[in-house]
């Protein structure tokens, strides 16, 4: 896979060939009758005068070529799904060095998530002008909502939001890439392991990074606790952003914490599932399957001015103290954020 190439949908080189080309050329009998025909216009001149134009024969190769008919949009599309099909059979495809497969996500995976963005929890999106049109970023969040739904949906927001149509590469955790399924779609949508070499390699290549500090820790904490952040761990999102120089962006999700309120944990069966919580809501695991369906609540992702790390120097990544201080300051804007949005919302579901 990994010497896989992407093949263009349509290949015009000779199509755009033939429409360059001069008519005149193209009905040419051969270059030797035409290196014939300049040296007669050579010997003989050109007769002059007002009827000079009317002795020279039109001829079909002069007469302005057709128009394409329009239409073919339905065709188009089919042709470019086959040609899809094809690419992902015969294995014509590119993916990066962490698995992310780029036309896999565009075409099929984001179109799933769409609807559920748009149609069920009705996201709204606000200061997506502050992520860059160009080079690394990396985007701070919020985590909650018991199933990491919050993350599919902020990747959702920047891919279709953005001027520019960035990608968003979340950091997962090491629990996502040991799950059967869920590690090869991961892979595909472009996830990849929260370490902060991966962090760093993908910010050097200038891709647009996402991180939720808070881990199963915000993702699985009870509902009495909800929109309080928990501790951001140590701050290595803010040493990586340092090394590379690139910007934070605190973003702050509204809507995901009442999908599935979690109003206890099943510790044990957790330890021997081997999960980090095992949680139960009002619905799940009493209603069954139908208990896995989140309440269609009414999301706000905000993202908020960024913070510059391009003006310390190379060694302030080293810095314990001013970790410290970029880390809580980010926790404090995402957590002023969260209050501001709950305040303005009016309904949890409307």
């Amino acid at each position: 896979m990994a010497d896989a190439k992407v093949i263009p949908f349509d290949d015009d080189r000779s199509r755009g060939g033939a429409v360059q080309r001069p008519p005149r050329r193209r009905s040419a009998g051969g270059r030797r009758k035409s290196t014939e025909s300049s040296l007669v216009r050579e010997v003989q001149p050109l007769p002059s005068g007002p009827s000079a134009q009317d002795d020279v024969p039109v001829t079909h190769e002069e007469q302005p070529p057709e128009k394409p008919q329009a239409g073919g949009g339905l065709e188009q599309r089919i042709a470019g799904g086959l040609a899809f099909l094809r690419r992902r059979l015969t294995g014509d495809y590119e993916v990066d060095d962490f698995g992310y497969d780029e036309e896999l996500t565009d075409q099929v995976l984001m179109s799933l998530l769409r609807p559920v963005y748009e149609k069920y929890f009705r996201v709204e999106v606000k200061g997506v002008e502050n992520i860059p049109s160009e080079g690394g970023a990396l985007i701070v969040a919020n985590h909650s909502g018991t199933l990491p739904m919050d993350g599919l949906m902020l990747q959702v927001a920047v891919h279709d939001h953005h001027p520019a149509g960035r990608h968003l590469r979340l950091l997962a955790a090491d629990l996502v890439f040991m799950l059967p399924v869920v590690n090869e779609l991961a892979r595909k949508l472009g996830h990849t392991l929260a370490c902060a070499e991966d962090a760093e390699r993908l910010l050097a290549q200038g891709e647009v990074v996402g991180v939720m500090p808070e881990g199963f820790k915000g993702i699985g904490k009870p509902f009495s606790e909800r929109y309080k952040l928990q501790r951001f761990g140590r701050g290595g999102f803010v040493s990586t952003a340092l090394r590379q120089g690139t910007p934070i962006i605190p973003c702050s999700i509204v809507g995901a914490e009442e999908i599935y309120p979690m109003i206890g944990n099943a510790r044990t069966l957790a330890r021997v599932l081997g999960f980090p919580y095992f949680p139960l809501t009002p619905t799940f695991p009493w209603l069954g399957p139908l208990g896995a369906i989140p309440l269609p609540t009414k999301w706000t992702i905000q993202f908020g001015e960024p913070i510059l790390t391009d003006g310390y120097p190379p060694e302030a990544a080293e810095d314990p103290m001013l970790m410290f201080n970029l880390t809580d300051q980010v926790r404090e804007q995402i957590q002023h954020t969260l209050y501001k949005l709950l305040v303005q919302r009016r309904s949890v579901f409307f």
